[in-house]
């Protein structure tokens, strides 16, 4: 059978949830493995290499050198640099991501909006395919999918967008579905980052230059119109202006190079060496392009950029936090929400509401 099989629709049946919700915010994050241990990195590196719209080469050929080479040897180093960032709840992608969700919800509550948001991860767990089932599950008919990207690149929102495609090709009975695709220049998103980083000046003091680190792309990818690295640099303008740097008080760069093509330039950590080279004393480095701290922020950033300012001559290396739970983020992304929930009925019900919608789910439990 093609579609999976659904269960009865009953009429008049109220949805199943939270004060009757049958909306849904679904916020997916990259992924992450299950543990910092070489087996979990093998079977999350399969699934991440594996995607079309991460590695853009012919297939065949880079399957056999992805089986063949690097699912061999790079997993047991990436698992030692997990273990640097792990935490006692685990993953710190997962642990923020979870916590942002949850948050997200409170907030659209209490702005009046009955929606529950729920985490998902497009490697690893929880699957983007699974939570969409359980949500079906529960009663949900319209789903916002809220990637936490905010600039659009093909290898992540649009990776997304296919993850929950190929979900709906097997699904039957298909909730209503919307994308939010970026939210790079978002006026909400620029004033969180720049309030994140004035409150680390405050606390720590301001350092000779802001670093704004994004995650790199090959740079073909921009030659073949994918805007993630115009939109990058868009951000990186539009927080400079909140912030009121002058040029030459701030730079973009790009980290997490991989394999020998070219990508999208400047590289962070020749940068960094060469600010620390050309006789600047201190640093603070943002990166504007992840929702949450994740391996690629404090590890490779907060502790080998850090590492290889400080070596080149560098005094202080500050690294700025990712939004996180930060109240100003979490502020940002429910205003993105709304905006994209804006037409289904998300108002809280009044109490008359509430009393009709147990007496339906009471009677609808009679019938069973």
């Amino acid at each position: 059978m093609r579609f999976s099989p659904e269960p009865p629709q009953r009429h008049g049946a109220a949805p199943a949830g939270p004060v009757g919700s049958d909306i849904a915010v679904l916020l997916c994050n990259l992924g992450t493995p299950d543990a910092p241990t070489a087996p979990a990195l093998r079977r999350y590196l399969a699934q991440f290499l594996a995607d079309p719209r991460v590695v853009e080469i012919p297939r065949l050929l880079w399957l056999a050198i992805l089986h063949g080479i690097i699912l061999r040897v790079r997993p047991a180093k990436s698992a030692a640099k997990y273990a640097t960032v792990w935490t006692k709840d685990g993953s710190p992608l997962k642990v923020w991501t979870e916590k942002q969700a949850k948050l997200l919800q409170g907030l659209l509550g209490e702005r009046g909006l009955r929606v529950r948001v729920a985490p998902a991860m497009r490697y690893g767990q929880p699957a983007i395919s699974q939570t969409l089932d359980a949500l079906k599950r529960e009663g949900v008919r319209r789903v916002l999918v809220l990637p936490a990207y905010p600039q659009y690149s093909g290898a992540t929102t649009a990776s997304v967008i296919d993850d929950v495609a190929r979900w709906a090709l097997k699904t039957r009975h298909l909730p209503e579905l919307r994308f939010v695709n970026r939210y790079h220049d978002d006026t909400g998103y620029i004033a969180a980052l720049a309030q994140s980083v004035r409150e680390h000046w405050q606390r720590e003091g301001r350092s000779d230059r802001l670093v704004m680190s994004f995650h790199g792309m090959p740079e073909r990818t921009l030659h073949l119109g994918d805007p993630y690295h115009c939109e990058c640099l868009k951000t990186g303008r539009l927080l400079a202006q909140a912030l009121g740097l002058k040029d030459g008080e701030w730079l973009v760069s790009f980290q997490s190079r991989f394999g020998k093509a070219k990508w999208l330039e400047p590289y962070t950590e020749p940068s960094l060496v060469k600010l620390a080279q050309d006789g600047v004393k201190s640093v603070d480095v943002i990166c504007p392009g992840f929702a949450v701290d994740c391996l690629e922020t404090l590890e490779e950033i907060n502790l080998e950029a850090r590492e290889a300012f400080l070596h080149a001559g560098g005094q202080r290396f500050a690294y700025i936090p990712c939004l996180n739970d930060h109240a100003a983020g979490i502020r940002a992304l429910a205003a993105l929400a709304e905006r994209h929930l804006q037409g289904w009925p998300t108002a809280l019900p009044d109490a008359a509401g509430l009393a009709l919608q147990r007496e339906r789910a009471l009677a609808a439990g009679a019938r069973e």
